[in-house]
């Protein structure tokens, strides 16, 4: 049994749709970030970065929703959402997921909170953010336009689930992920499984969806 520590369409959105995609036993507990939950004593005992996701493994927390996710496929590999250590997508899987959560995610934290290091030029960060994201939605969408319909061809993985959040992140900037062609397919694609519903569902998303 796993138990996720998460805050409604945060970054534990990657690792709540692979633990549904997987099947494994888990429940919920959410962080409420309004009230500053995320900064209690008892949240920085097992999360001192005070962020979310935290996810507990084994009764021990590990934090990184990027990790997790890459843990929770190694760990259940029957659900084939990683190819195989030594495989030929190995290096592609391992690729776009380090892009996706060092170059593209991060962007995200500059566009939302343009402020948090130079209060002086905040809509000079947010606009070279904005330019930095839609850079990278033309990249992964020409990956798929080489190689899909999925980031790895014809196997979902993590690594779509990963997109899909990221993507969702996008829905409110003046040019969405969706305006991309092959991004607003696979949108469509993984926004009809099981595990999209559930996800909304159980966090309350109502957008988006």
């Amino acid at each position: 049994m796993y138990t996720l520590y998460y805050a409604p369409g945060s970054a534990n959105l990657l690792v709540h749709l692979a633990l549904l995609e997987i099947g494994a036993p888990h429940e919920l507990k959410r962080v409420d970030l309004d009230k500053g939950e995320q900064r209690s004593a008892a949240y920085l005992a097992i999360n001192p970065n005070g962020v979310v996701p935290t996810l507990m493994v084994d009764g021990a927390p590990h934090g990184e929703a990027a990790a997790l996710a890459m843990l929770l496929a190694e760990r259940h590999a029957e659900a084939a959402l990683a190819p195989a250590a030594g495989s030929a997508q190995r290096g592609d899987y391992l690729q776009w997921m380090f892009y996706l959560a060092n170059s593209l995610q991060p962007l995200f934290r500059q566009w939302f909170y343009p402020g948090d290091q130079l209060p002086a030029a905040a809509d000079t960060v947010q606009e070279a953010a904005r330019i930095g994201i839609e850079k990278c939605w033309s990249h992964v969408d020409a990956r798929l336009a080489a190689h899909g319909p999925y980031m790895l061809g014809e196997q979902l993985s993590v690594v779509d689930l990963y997109v899909l959040m990221l993507m969702r992140w996008s829905r409110n900037m003046p040019r969405p992920a969706t305006e991309w062609p092959q991004l607003a397919a696979l949108a469509t694609r993984l926004k009809a499984r099981a595990s999209w519903k559930q996800v909304c569902a159980a966090e309350g998303l109502t957008e988006w969806v």
